[in-house]
């Protein structure tokens, strides 16, 4: 993987954070708001399942306001040459 100019905004990290600490939120929402936290200050980049399952949850008209903010800044920061 390369070295990713992209990062996860104060915002999302933020939404990210709250989402880890809720209770309810999905096992899908928890991995999307891990991978935004890891991704946030740092060079790394949405690793490919990462970047399917957050396409999958875009895509989805089930998913959430804040599943689908996740999903977007994870793959924004995905690799473009996959």
């Amino acid at each position: 993987m390369g070295k990713n100019s992209k990062q996860t905004s104060q915002g999302v990290g933020s939404l990210a954070a709250r989402t880890l600490q809720d209770p309810s939120a999905s096992q899908i929402q928890r991995s999307l708001a891990a991978s935004a936290l890891a991704q946030r200050g740092t060079g790394k980049q949405t690793g490919a399942e990462m970047e399917d399952v957050a396409a999958r949850a875009l895509s989805s008209s089930r998913s959430a306001q804040d599943t689908r903010t996740l999903a977007a800044s994870l793959v924004s920061q995905a690799n473009k040459q996959r």
